[in-house]
C-alpha cells in the first residue's frame, strides 16, 4: 500500500487525497479510477460527499427503488458515473442541465483501466515537462540578470580605474613639466649671473688697462704718484682667484678648491659626483649664514668664502 501511495504521489495526486483513493479503490487501479471521479473535488468536499453518502444510503435502504445509480447530462446526453464525474463534465463544456437516472455505468474493464492509468501518467509527465520548462526559462532569465548586473559592474569598475590612471598620467605629466620649469630658472639665473659677472670683469679690466679713464684725476706712474705705487703691491695682494673649501658631509669631509668664480651651484655638483651627496643647504659658522638652493647662483667670492670657507653640507 505504501508504495502504491509513493507512486500516486509521484504521478502528482495530493497526499491525503491519495490515501482516501486507495481506502476506496482497494489497489492502484481502483484508487486512480477514483481520482479520476473525484478530480475536480478537495479533500472538504469528498468529505461532505461521504457523509451524504451515508445519509443516503440510509435512506436508501429503506426505499432501494428509487436510489439514482448514474448521472445524465440533458444537454449533451452524455451518462455519467456520479455526481463528480457530472461536476467534471460541467467544468469543461459548460453544460449545466444534469438529472438523476438509475441505471447503473459498468466499472471499467481492466484494459480501460490501464488505458486510464496510461493517460495519467502521460497527463503528470507532461505537467512536469512543463514544470521543468517554466524552472529553465526562468534559471536562464535569472542567469542573463546576473550577468547583466556583474558587467554593469565590472564596467563601472573598470571605469573607474580608467578615471584614476589618466589622473595619475596627469598628476606625473604635471610634475615633469614642473620639474623642467625649475631647472630651466635655475639655468636661466646661471647664464644670467654668469653673464653679469663676464660683464663686471670686462668693466674691472678695462678699468684697470685704462685708469684715468674711469678716475681723471687719480695719480699716475707717470706723474709721479708715490701713493698710487705704493698703493699697487697692496691691491695685488688682496686679490684672491681660488677658494679652498672643507666641506663636512655625512659621509666624511671633502677638500676641494674651486675658482673664485665657481658658483655654488657648480660646487654642489661638484660634490655629487666626489661622494654623492645630494646638497640642500650649505652653511658657514663664522659669520653665520646658510645658503639654501636660491642662492646657488651666487659665486664664490660674493658669497664671501674667498680665500678659504669651512661648510657644512645638509
Amino acid at each position: 500500500m505504501a508504495g502504491d501511495l509513493d507512486t500516486l504521489v509521484d504521478m502528482g495526486f495530493d497526499r491525503e487525497k491519495s490515501e482516501h483513493a486507495l481506502k476506496k479503490g482497494g489497489n492502484l487501479t481502483g484508487a486512480i479510477d477514483w481520482l479520476d471521479k473525484n478530480a475536480s473535488k478537495s479533500m472538504e468536499d469528498i468529505k461532505e460527499d461521504q457523509d451524504e453518502e451515508t445519509a443516503a444510503a440510509a435512506g436508501d435502504a429503506a426505499n432501494p427503488s428509487a436510489q439514482a445509480m448514474s448521472m445524465v447530462c440533458n444537454d449533451c446526453g452524455r451518462k455519467l458515473r456520479n455526481m463528480a464525474g457530472a461536476q467534471f463534465h460541467a467544468e469543461k463544456t459548460g453544460h449545466d442541465d444534469f438529472s438523476e437516472s438509475t441505471e447503473e455505468i459498468a466499472p471499467l474493464t481492466e484494459e480501460e483501466k490501464k488505458q486510464k492509468l496510461a493517460e495519467l501518467k502521460e497527463k503528470a509527465a507532461a505537467k512536469k515537462a512543463g514544470m521543468a520548462k517554466v524552472d529553465e526559462a526562468e534559471r536562464k532569465r535569472n542567469d542573463e540578470i546576473r550577468k547583466k548586473t556583474t558587467k554593469e559592474s565590472d564596467d563601472a569598475k573598470e571605469a573607474l580605474r580608467a578615471k584614476q590612471q589618466i589622473k595619475e598620467a596627469q598628476a606625473k605629466r604635471q610634475e615633469k613639466l614642473d620639474d623642467v620649469a625649475a631647472k630651466k630658472r635655475i639655468k636661466d639665473k646661471i647664464e644670467a649671473d654668469k653673464a653679469a659677472r663676464r660683464q663686471k670683469q670686462e668693466a674691472e679690466k678695462a678699468m684697470r688697462e685704462n685708469p684715468e679713464a674711469y678716475n681723471p684725476g687719480a695719480p699716475t706712474a707717470s706723474t709721479g704718484g708715490a701713493a698710487a705705487v705704493a698703493e699697487a703691491p697692496k691691491k695685488a695682494a688682496a686679490h684672491h682667484s681660488e677658494a679652498r673649501l672643507r666641506l663636512q658631509t655625512a659621509a666624511g669631509n671633502v677638500m676641494k678648491t674651486f675658482g673664485a668664480e665657481t658658483t655654488l651651484f657648480e660646487v654642489v655638483h661638484a660634490l655629487e659626483e666626489e661622494n654623492g651627496t645630494t646638497a640642500q643647504t650649505l652653511t658657514m659658522n663664522m659669520p653665520r649664514k646658510t645658503f639654501d638652493r636660491t642662492d646657488f647662483g651666487l659665486t664664490l667670492k660674493e658669497a664671501g668664502l674667498v680665500p678659504s670657507a669651512v661648510l657644512i653640507v645638509k
